[in-house]
């Protein structure tokens, strides 16, 4: 099989734990993400929503599991809802889950049709008090895109307006926020896989090669070892395309002399790598080019040492600019004098590194969490600084994931090379 599956315990497992968050007389409802029309006939790749997958591994479209702990009957705690296939749909489409193998995928007993969820639902809600409903509250969510969750909350609450609504996101992002072992493992091939990528792009870069030929050969990699593609839009930026920092087109050919950063990873299973390399498309650094590397390498390392456990991000980031500073005015970009007398809303710093360091990474890339929660042991993070210098043409970013400990983080792609002489001794080969 091209991907391992994750165990039904995992799954399981999930479930226990938000219902134990539940009030009494409480539900839970999630819903699948909808399928997305591209033009004429035609759709995206579906992308199951990741609270659904989070608590059934399931990716088909068309599913919803209701979740009611203390249900009056035993049958009613658990029950997931799958779109019924036919012959149609297994010529077209393949065929879907059959209830006794969605029951072996999610540890779920009771496996119903979609078409009957409205007749279950009506009779649950006569038991239940409080309805809780999964919503997109990433701060970085689209809020004006209308999901299909967002829609069933609408319909609910039209139809049983008396119940008291509750939103599901804070409980259930605190338990996604802090991975298993089973999660850390998918976590780890992913990794492996990025760092198998890499490596074949190590000896392949040279002056003359396309951005989307880069982009080719990681995809490449990615596949053959299971992965289903890219964990996000891959960026391939040489030269002064570097300092965009979204940057998607990957269609320009790489000079000599020119540094490459590579911010693309794979996914595993439905679990996320997130990493970035900037190296040097002739095989060398210059010295000016080995200084800017080495100033971000220290703020990779100088980051792993103050990302721990009873820290706030927002606290972090202001202790990584503060010695983001020191690095910029190391390399001459601004003296301490400027750096002191720029305004404070606009300080010298932001004019060369001016992103976050650091977010949780899981189902997402950039993984939900609760607002205002304080760094833990098992969360996973990426480390991704960065410094941007348009007037030179290059921008350099290095970024590994890293699971925190309560001794210590543990960097999960330690394996992936990192060190400048590391890199051009690999591109030499």
């Amino acid at each position: 099989m091209r991907t391992k599956i994750p165990s039904a315990a995992l799954f399981t497992a999930h479930r226990k734990n938000l219902g134990e968050l539940l009030p009494p007389s409480s539900m839970a409802i999630v819903q699948s993400n909808d399928m997305q029309v591209t033009n004429a006939d035609a759709f995206q790749p579906f992308k199951q929503s990741n609270d659904l997958f989070y608590l059934t591994g399931v990716a088909q479209e068309e599913t919803v599991l209701i979740l009611f702990p203390n249900a009056r009957e035993p049958e009613d705690r658990e029950i997931l809802f799958l779109r019924e296939s036919n012959d149609h749909i297994a010529i077209w489409e393949g065929a879907k889950l059959t209830k006794a193998q969605a029951t072996e995928r999610t540890g779920i007993a009771r496996i119903e049709w979609t078409s009957e969820f409205n007749g279950i639902l009506s009779r649950l809600m006569m038991q239940a008090e409080n309805i809780y409903l999964s919503t997109n509250e990433h701060p970085r969510g689209d809020l004006a895109f209308e999901t299909k969750s967002l829609r069933f909350a609408k319909e609910c609450q039209a139809l049983y307006p008396l119940h008291k609504y509750n939103r599901l996101a804070p409980l259930i992002y605190g338990l996604r926020s802090i991975k298993s072992e089973e999660e850390i493992e998918f976590t780890q091939i992913a990794c492996d896989i990025t760092e198998a990528g890499f490596r074949r792009v190590l000896g392949f870069v040279e002056p003359g090669i396309g951005e989307w030929e880069v982009e080719a050969e990681f995809i490449h990699e990615f596949i053959r070892r299971g992965s289903h593609g890219f964990a996000y839009g891959p960026i391939i930026a040489g030269g002064i395309n570097a300092c965009i920092l979204h940057y998607i087109p990957n269609d320009q050919v790489l000079k000599e002399g020119e540094l490459l950063l590579m911010d693309v990873a794979a996914e595993y299973g439905g679990w996320n790598s997130d990493m970035t390399r900037t190296i040097p498309v002739s095989g060398k650094f210059t010295p000016r080019q080995r200084d800017v590397y080495n100033a971000v390498l220290r703020m990779v390392r100088y980051a792993d040492s103050i990302l721990r456990p009873g820290v706030f991000i927002a606290d972090f980031q202001k202790m990584v600019v503060a010695q983001m500073d020191k690095e910029l005015i190391g390399l001459g970009l601004y003296t301490a004098e400027e750096a002191a007398a720029a305004p404070k809303d606009k300080p010298l710093v932001k004019k060369y590194y001016m992103h976050g360091t650091s977010h949780h990474l899981g189902l997402d890339v950039h993984d939900v969490s609760p607002a205002n929660q304080a760094v833990a042991p098992g969360m996973i993070f990426t480390i991704e600084p960065g410094i941007y210098i348009p007037e030179e043409g290059m921008g350099v970013r290095l970024e590994n994931d890293y699971l925190i400990g309560e001794n210590g983080n543990i960097d999960l792609m330690a394996n992936i090379p990192i060190e400048a002489d590391e890199i051009e001794a690999l591109m030499a080969r």
